[in-house]
């Protein structure tokens, strides 16, 4: 209960900072950064209507963190342009990206491995590594659309690099810290299935999701 007031709280601060950034970006017309920011405010509120609609109750620790994601990529990265300010930033968020990318693969492949609907069971090693292939693939999928957008739309989602102006080093950072944090998780969520007794912060985040979604974990 304490962590959950805490996290209301903390997305609560998020939500006004962004609120008033879209009414000061209203008042100096400045459309675009008020229809962004207006577009934050509504993701921030995707993991209640989440829940709500398919009734998958998320740890309010992973709801704060994917909060916290798109406030930092979306919100500091792009309205206020941390991804020129700071070299480090990107890097940071495709590190974390990849964190939250194991965490959601993992937790796909954990269900189907416990509910009594499928006929599967797949060893430990296979599901710590289909978390990092979903990750990364994920991740790749991005980088696809972040050309897409420089080569249609004009747009430099793909930004000059340590001298290189082509974007392909920003590209392949992306995906070689995407991966890291991808092996991060994956081994976590390997060691959870095969040493439940040594607890780390991702296996302390999957036993709350297990115990808030015990229809999904019968046999």
């Amino acid at each position: 209960m304490r962590i959950r007031i805490t996290h209301q709280r903390i997305t609560g601060f998020l939500q006004l900072i962004l609120l008033t950034e879209a009414i000061l970006a209203l008042w100096g017309q400045r459309w675009f950064t008020a229809f962004l920011t207006g577009m934050i405010i509504l993701i921030t509120f995707f993991p209640v209507l989440f829940e709500r609609r398919f009734r998958i109750h998320i740890p309010p620790e992973l709801q704060l963190a994917a909060i916290g994601f798109v406030f930092a990529s979306l919100f500091l990265g792009e309205v206020h342009d941390y991804y020129s300010r700071f070299w480090w930033w990107d890097m940071a968020l495709h590190t974390t990206s990849g964190f939250l990318l194991g965490i959601l693969g993992f937790l796909l492949v954990h269900i189907m491995n416990e509910t009594e609907k499928i006929q599967l069971h797949m060893k430990p090693g296979f599901v710590a590594f289909f978390a990092f292939l979903f990750s990364l693939g994920v991740g790749a999928l991005w980088e696809i659309f972040e050309f897409a957008m420089d080569s249609l739309f004009g747009m430099n989602m793909q930004k000059p690099m340590l001298g290189d102006p082509s974007g392909l080093t920003d590209t392949m950072w992306d995906l070689v810290v995407d991966a890291l944090g991808a092996v991060v998780i994956a081994f976590l969520g390997w060691r959870y299935l095969k040493r439940p007794d040594q607890k780390s912060f991702l296996e302390h985040w999957i036993d709350g999701f297990v115990s808030r979604n015990p229809r999904f974990f019968k046999r």
